[in-house]
Formats: C-alpha cells, sequence, structure tokens
C-alpha cells in the first residue's frame, strides 16, 4: 500500500487525467440523456428540473460537497509520514460523522422542500423535486467519505469508476422515469384542467435517476473496500508503534478543514440560487413571467451544461492535486511543491482556452446538432459568456492550492467578496440595462475572474511564487486563436459547399482540435515529458515522433 500510494501521489496528473477522462465521459453522458428528455418534454421542465437541482446542491455542499476533499487532505497528510492507523481511524471517524449530517440534511431537504419552492425559488413547481432527491443528500453523504478515502491514497480510479457507474444508472432511470410521470402528469393535467404538472413530475422523475446513481455508486465502494480490506490491515501492522491521535483531535481537525471549505463553496454555489431568485423577480417585475422558466432552463440545461465539460478537467486536477500538495506540504518538499502547482495551472489552461474559445466560435452549431429545435438563444449565450470556462477552470485550480497549502479560509473571503460585486453587477445589468438572462452570464464570469485575481495574489504573497506566463496563457491563447479562426472558416466554407449543419460542425470541430494540437507541439508548449505523465502517453509520444511532432 505504501509503495503503491507514493508513487501514485508522485504522479497527481495521470491521477487527474484519469478523474478528467471520467468526469467529462459524465457530463456527456449527462449530456446525451437530457436532449431527448429536454427535445420532447422542452425547456420549462428542464427549467424546473435545474432550479429544484440547485437547492439540492446546496444542501449537498452543506452536508457531503467537503468531504472528499477533507478526507483526501487527512488521509494523504498521515500516509505520507506512514500513520496508516491513524488514516484508517480519520475514515471511520469521518463515516459517522456523514451518517449523522447526511440524516439531518436529507430530513431538511424532504421537510423544507415546500418551502425552498415556493419562497427561495418563487417557483411553487420544483416542490416535487426538490423532495424527491433528499434521499441522494443522505447517500451522497456517505459516498463522499468513501471518495475521499481513496483520493487520499493518490488513488483516482474508485472515484472514477463509481463516477461512471453513477452516471449511467442516473441516465437510464431518468429516462424511464422522466417520461413515466410525464405522461402520468400530462393526463392529471387534462383531468384537472392544469398545466402545472406534466413538467413539475416530469422534473421529479428525473431526479429518482440521481437517486438510484448515487446508490449503485455506494455500493461500488462498499464492496471496494472490504475487497482491499486485507491490505489495508497489512499496512497497519507494518507500521511502527506510536502514540495514536484522539477521537478529538481528529474531530476538531475535519471540522476545522471542513468548515471553510463548505463556506466557500456555498459562497460558489449559492451564486446560483441567487441568480435564479433575482431573475425570477426581475422577469415577473418586467411583466414577461412566462419566459421565465424557458430561459432559465436554456441557461442551466444548454449554456451551463456544455461550459461544464471542460470545466470538469479542472475539477479533476483540483481534486488530484489536493492530496498531492497536502503530501509535499507535510514532508517539507518546496521544490517539489512548486512544480506541482504550475503542472496543475498549465494544463488546465492548456484545455480550457481552446475549450472557451471553440464553444464561443461554434457554440450556435453545436446547438442546433445537439438541439434541433432549439432556438438560437444558447447560441448566443455561447457567444458571450464562453470565457466562463477559462476563469472558472483557473479559480478551481488555484481554490485546490489554497486549501491543499492549508489556507482554507481564503477561497471563502474571495468568493464572498466576488459575490458581493456579482450580485451588484447582477441586479444593474437586469435593471439598469435590461440585458435580461445575459446579464446572468456576464455577471458570473465576473465573479469567476475576481476569484482567479485573488486567488493569485494570495498565493503570490503565501509561497512567493508565480505562475509560468508564456507557456501558460500565451502560446495557448495564440494557438486557440488560430484553431478558432480555422474552425469558423472550415465551418462556413463546408456549409456553404454541403448545406448540413451536422457535417460542416463536426469537420470543423476535428480540424480545429487537431490545429490547437499540432501549434502546441511546434511550439513546444507541451514537452515530451508532458506526454508521458498523460495516461497512455509513452505510446502517444511513440505516434508522434514518426510524424516529427516531437
Amino acid at each position: 500500500m505504501s509503495n503503491n500510494t507514493k508513487s501514485k501521489k508522485n504522479n497527481f496528473v495521470v491521477q487527474g487525467s484519469i478523474l478528467a477522462v471520467a468526469g467529462i465521459i459524465v457530463r456527456l453522458i449527462g449530456m446525451l440523456y437530457r436532449i431527448p428528455l429536454q427535445n420532447r418534454i422542452g425547456d420549462d421542465f428542464m427549467g424546473i428540473y435545474s432550479a429544484a437541482f440547485q437547492v439540492y446542491n446546496i444542501l449537498l455542499l452543506l452536508s457531503s460537497y467537503s468531504l472528499p476533499l477533507a478526507v483526501s487532505k487527512m488521509i494523504s497528510a498521515r500516509l505520507a509520514v506512514n500513520r496508516y492507523r491513524d488514516a484508517r481511524k480519520v475514515f471511520r471517524i469521518t463515516l459517522i460523522a456523514a451518517f449523522f449530517v447526511g440524516t439531518a440534511a436529507a430530513l431538511i431537504t424532504f421537510f423544507g422542500a415546500h418551502f425552498f419552492a415556493e419562497k427561495v425559488l418563487t417557483e411553487p413547481d420544483t416542490y416535487y423535486a426538490i423532495a424527491a432527491l433528499s434521499p441522494a443528500v443522505f447517500i451522497m453523504a456517505i459516498l463522499g467519505v468513501f471518495r475521499g478515502y481513496f483520493q487520499g491514497q493518490g488513488n483516482m480510479v474508485p472515484t472514477a469508476v463509481s463516477q461512471i457507474l453513477e452516471q449511467i444508472a442516473n441516465a437510464a432511470i431518468s429516462i424511464i422515469c422522466g417520461f413515466i410521470l410525464f405522461e402520468v402528469g400530462r393526463n392529471l393535467d387534462v383531468v384537472k384542467g392544469t398545466d402545472i404538472y406534466a413538467d413539475a413530475y416530469a422534473a421529479a422523475g428525473v431526479t429518482m435517476g440521481t437517486v438510484s446513481g448515487a446508490f449503485v455508486a455506494l455500493v461500488f465502494f462498499v464492496v471496494l473496500y472490504f475487497v482491499r480490506s486485507g491490505k489495508i490491515k497489512a499496512a497497519i501492522k507494518t507500521e511502527k508503534k506510536r502514540k495514536p491521535e484522539s477521537f478529538k483531535y481528529i474531530l476538531i481537525v475535519l471540522v476545522m478543514t471542513i468548515a471553510p471549505v463548505i463556506l466557500s463553496s456555498a459562497v460558489y454555489n449559492i451564486s446560483t440560487i441567487v441568480d435564479n431568485s433575482i431573475y425570477g423577480y426581475y422577469m415577473n417585475h418586467i411583466g414577461d413571467s412566462d419566459n421565465y422558466m424557458a430561459n432559465w432552463g436554456v441557461y442551466t440545461g444548454k449554456y451551463t451544461l456544455f461550459i461544464n465539460i471542460p470545466i470538469a478537467i479542472a475539477s479533476a486536477l483540483a481534486s488530484s492535486i489536493i492530496p498531492s500538495i497536502s503530501a509535499a506540504i507535510a514532508s517539507g518538499k518546496k521544490k517539489q511543491l512548486y512544480k506541482k502547482i504550475e503542472l496543475g495551472i498549465r494544463v488546465a489552461m492548456i484545455v480550457a482556452i481552446p475549450a472557451a474559445i471553440g464553444l464561443a466560435v461554434l457554440g450556435d452549431p453545436i446547438m442546433k446538432l445537439v438541439y434541433p429545435s432549439d432556438n438560437g438563444l444558447a447560441g448566443v449565450l455561447l457567444l458571450i459568456g464562453s470565457g466562463a470556462v477559462m476563469f472558472y477552470s483557473l479559480s478551481t485550480i488555484t481554490n485546490a492550492v489554497l486549501q491543499g497549502i492549508g489556507r482554507m479560509s481564503v477561497p471563502v473571503i474571495n468568493a464572498t467578496i466576488s459575490l458581493i460585486v456579482h450580485v451588484i453587477l447582477l441586479v444593474i445589468l437586469l435593471y439598469g440595462f435590461n440585458l435580461g438572462i445575459y446579464a446572468v452570464v456576464i455577471a458570473n464570469m465576473v465573479f469567476a475572474l475576481l476569484m482567479c485575481i485573488m486567488n493569485a495574489v494570495m498565493i503570490k504573497k503565501v509561497l512567493n511564487y508565480s505562475q509560468e506566463i508564456w507557456y501558460t496563457f500565451v502560446i495557448p491563447l495564440f494557438a486557440g486563436a488560430v484553431m478558432g479562426g480555422v474552425a469558423y472558416g472550415a465551418y462556413k466554407l463546408i456549409y456553404r459547399i454541403y448545406p448540413s449543419n451536422a457535417a460542416a460542425a463536426l469537420i470543423a470541430i476535428v480540424l480545429a482540435v487537431i490545429v490547437y494540437g499540432v501549434i502546441l507541439l511546434l511550439t513546444r508548449c507541451i514537452s515530451e515529458n508532458d506526454l508521458k505523465a498523460m495516461p497512455m502517453g509513452t505510446k502517444v509520444v511513440r505516434i508522434l515522433k514518426k510524424l516529427h511532432l516531437v
């Protein structure tokens, strides 16, 4: 266990890549199962579902969202100095804590569903979906401890596999229950002469997929834990006799680790509920409440869905870099710490920058490809707000750096300041400039941009560390700009020759990826060692050498 763990911690990029690939697969599955639902049931349904999910996310982060990070940080710090008994003790104590906190959060979700629907979201139709999500809140609390336990060992594979299994189950149950309950609600609307039950019931049906997926992932981890329990016991037997950490001490450290993460995550995620509420009141104020849920459904179900796909890579790197940084801090390896930070931020930007440019240039064709009945709003939102991909990716990875070095309260302060500016700007753009849903997109980008700036300032202050600029930002921006021009020109040219949006968009995307990759290789932005650090990297290097690209 010890040797395996150490080797994996020394290559967090591989572990982050594994988690990133899983994250992309999960989001693609999520996108694929939402497409038929949104195409058949409509944007109003997606608005109800997304609004209910925001409440779920807030309650989740208050009860369990921070557990994987906190547990992985505490586990990795102890494994770095071979304290295997204390690592197991951390796992058991956090599991007990998660049980009680998860139970309380689930009860609040179920019995407070009416309050959240009517008072917070100003959308009573979300009640059924919120109530249906309550079991998932409990399951995710327990699941978070298991994920953090294995991530703390530098092993992201179990988390990656569990996420894919979770999403597959989620997709299957969501489609089945969503369609069934949509028909039940539609029949009820016919009987009662209303138009509220079809979308509300469909949203509740889709949330049943969330519950089922979480349960499947939990079963996977429980089985895996017992399968590997022998190795854990064997590692403990090799440990030298020493005074164990007390229950009280571990609990205090857990609370001190979790509290700042919860606060920063709460501010991060509460911004969506604040946006929903402010935008809802604004739409009622101008007398356009009929389009409120439809516009919000496009924003959350299309725009946010697509920008979150590349952001998933930064989130995966953040999950893998925290235990890696914690281990470097615990063992006093400052030079190694700098290298991990530099590489983590650079990899995040190499992915986020072209993704942002690509979504801006090809957003509308992609939306028409995925959603044939799209009204064009999602494409415009991507054109305006694709920069959020870069800013959220960078803020996510820098948050992880600050948390990994023990500056847990800094992201809280920075997120709070950013949220205040965000809310003020949103109100001005809505009521002063009447920008509607575009105001939400712009305000969110400003929120993430401010986080990036303040995080960078604090990292510089604490570690005297400055990120390398040329290969992290300049070359990716240059390569991305060239890529964007090629993609846009290719789409227009192909569409003129052969007027098929699907063919033109797909060919343009393939060309964009090739152009961007070649420029990075020719400019040495990605080195041979960087490639070898990726999964299957050695084989990729062999192929590229034959093409004289490295």
